[in-house]
């Protein structure tokens, strides 16, 4: 069996490839597990790109270039194209995600898994709350430290489950929460890269996506939810003293 190019791999990922083709590609991947893993993170970063940007496509033309000349609207168009494409390469380089450059990227990461998750009605989860002990403990196991699932149930929002992302600086657990009315909260801890640091917390407003996030030692963690900047800091405060009791 001849070897996979990187370029095969994404073209399978955005299902380009022939039948014949295709079927040569998943050989290759169930004989090749880190080839596996990395399509699968292809395909979860090609899910988080659509989820932020197509909302886009349904916004109205802004007036100020429907009065553009018609030539001058070619050159508006143009720039956009280059300026879509330049964001596209932003965020896949080798395809991977560009390493997080601040703080506020790594917010910007956790409000996109919350958009591309939360909704989700059959599968929101990898693995159930029913089996909290097995999903921690895997979780834990990948990032290579001690995690908990924070107990939300005073507050009104039961542990749904989790399930392990791949983000720009390893492995990702995202723990997702839920209330009586289905409204969804979810907690995104990644390892950062550096020096271990403390900072407190701050908050990003990502589209409809609130996000309060904080650094502990080695570890970040986002706190995300379409809810009320008051509402998601009372829950964050909560997360907080938990995980650093």
């Amino acid at each position: 069996m001849k070897p996979v190019s990187e370029v095969e791999l994404h073209t399978y990922v955005d299902g380009e490839l022939s039948e014949d083709a295709r079927l040569e590609i998943e050989a290759w991947l169930r004989a090749h597990p880190e080839d596996a893993e990395r399509v699968r993170a292809y395909a979860e970063q090609n899910a988080m790109l659509r989820s932020l940007y197509n909302p886009v496509l349904d916004e109205p033309v802004p007036a100020t270039l429907l009065a553009v000349r018609p030539r001058a609207w070619r050159r508006y168009a143009a720039a956009a194209v280059i300026f879509a494409l330049g964001i596209g390469l932003g965020w896949l380089v080798r395809g991977q995600f560009v390493p997080a450059q601040g703080a506020a990227s790594f917010a910007r990461q956790a409000a996109i898994a919350h958009a591309v998750y939360a909704p989700e009605v059959r599968h929101p989860v990898e693995v159930t709350a029913n089996e909290e002990q097995h999903l921690v403990g895997w979780l834990s196991k990948r990032l290579g430290t001690t995690l908990k699932a924070p107990q939300l149930a005073p507050l009104g929002y039961e542990l749904v489950g989790g399930r392990l992302l791949s983000g720009p600086q390893g492995p990702v657990a995202h723990f997702m929460y839920q209330d009586s009315r289905g409204q969804r909260l979810t907690l995104y801890v990644s390892r950062q890269r550096g020096e271990p640091r403390d900072t407190a917390f701050r908050f990003s407003q990502e589209d409809r996506v609130s996000v309060f996030y904080w650094v502990e030692g080695n570890f970040g963690y986002a706190l995300s939810g379409e809810v009320k900047k008051d509402q998601l800091l009372q829950v964050a405060e909560v997360v907080y003293k938990q995980l650093n009791p």
